[in-house]
């Protein structure tokens, strides 16, 4: 009888921790192709290389012109004077 008891316990705390482990083991195996690293070809590489090239100069050339603009203002307003400014656009625009 105790043995009854004891299986009829046993056997399903026993199922029941090997389905826990199971569905920890699959939801891990889920996150790990989930959330690996995309791939990239070669074409991606170059056409994302690219993008980021053709921002860079997008913003190097608004961050000239904010510059030259200032300079301008500054120019206006008697701040500097014309061999400052000519001085400084020139050092902005070799740059």
């Amino acid at each position: 009888m105790e043995k009854i008891i004891f299986f009829g316990l046993a056997i399903p705390i026993l199922a029941f921790v090997f389905y826990l482990g199971g569905s920890a083991i699959m939801n891990g195996f889920k996150a790990k192709v989930e959330f690996a690293p995309k791939k990239n070809t070669d074409e991606e590489n170059n056409q994302s290389q690219q993008e980021m090239d053709s921002n860079t100069m997008n913003s190097n050339n608004d961050n000239l012109s904010s510059e030259l603009a200032r300079l301008n203002n500054l120019l206006k307003d008697g701040v500097l004077t014309q061999e400052e400014f000519d001085k400084a656009k020139k050092k902005i625009l070799d740059n």
